[in-house]
């Protein structure tokens, strides 16, 4: 597979020389490849706010390197910032910045900024908004009058019309309801099939990011003790507890059976896994 971001013995280090000083990352390396999904997970400041940071230029490395497509982002001016367009952040509860008057300008903020012709602004702005389930009704409608998960959509919305090649969302689902975070987890898959946009979505909820990730990588502590594919550091069940990270209840149920004695695959997380698992139990204790 080819790598579209590759981060290299990165670390960061707040409030150097002072009483605060804190290593957030410390000497971590992670190569994102194109068209990847991938789920980041951890506790609260474990580092992974810290790490989705540096992909964009947000932050600088204290020292390592990020590198896009090749090139040292930090290389020069014109680079981190054609990078931002490129590397598209959504921030968690990113409803709290929108500031236009009307939906259609809110998207458009992006596009415009880009210096696009006004014809590609307007062909981006409905896109996007048709991606994330927004209707054109609501383009004039001031972002201020919708719900909570409307705002949460036009916010996104707003990243996604820059069309970048790698959309990182942090903690994309935080306070929807139920509805709310089938929505956008469905929203966000049918954007990266259509656009083979690469994604990485920052969550504590292990059963959300499971579902659709191609990968996970665990930070904990300002390290990635775990990456892999989702069964593989699923298998890790005991470490992930120790790190303060659940693994999903279906996950955990097929465990208890295992070390009851079954002869199970305990590493499934989805309700189709876990058929298959227990087809394959029915079928092993049938042949003997």
């Amino acid at each position: 597979m080819e790598a579209i971001i590759q981060i290299e013995n990165l670390t960061h280090t707040y409030s150097v020389n002072t009483p605060f000083e804190h290593k957030a990352l410390d000497g971590v390396d992670l190569t994102i490849y194109r068209g990847e999904y991938l789920g980041i997970i951890g506790r609260t400041g474990s580092g992974k706010s810290t790490l989705i940071q540096h992909l964009n230029g947000l932050l600088k490395p204290t020292s390592g390197r990020v590198l896009f497509e090749g090139a040292d982002i930090w290389s020069s001016k014109e680079i981190t910032r054609n990078i931002r367009f490129q590397v598209g952040l959504v921030f968690q509860y990113p409803e709290y910045q929108l500031f236009e008057e009307t939906v259609y300008k809110d998207i458009s903020f992006g596009p415009k900024n880009m210096k696009l012709e006004t014809a590609e602004i307007d062909r981006r702005v409905r896109q996007a908004a048709a991606f994330v389930g927004l209707p054109e009704s609501v383009l004039q409608r001031s972002p201020f009058e919708l719900s909570g998960g409307q705002k949460r959509r036009v916010a996104i919305a707003g990243v996604i019309a820059m069309e970048p090649k790698v959309l990182v969302l942090d903690e994309p689902t935080a306070g929807l309801d139920p509805a709310g975070v089938e929505n956008i987890l469905s929203n966000i898959w049918e954007y990266h099939k259509q656009k083979q946009a690469t994604i990485l979505i920052v969550s504590h909820s292990m059963e959300e990011v499971a579902r659709f990730a191609d990968r996970l990588v665990v930070v904990h502590d300002g390290k990635l003790p775990l990456i892999g594919e989702p069964r593989q550091v699923f298998a890790h069940g005991t470490q992930l507890e120790q790190l303060g990270l659940g693994v999903p209840q279906m996950t955990r149920v097929f465990s208890r059976l295992q070390a009851m004695g079954i002869d199970i695959d305990p590493s499934v997380f989805t309700i189709s896994q876990a058929k298959a698992a227990i087809l394959a139990a029915l079928q092993r204790k049938g042949g003997r």
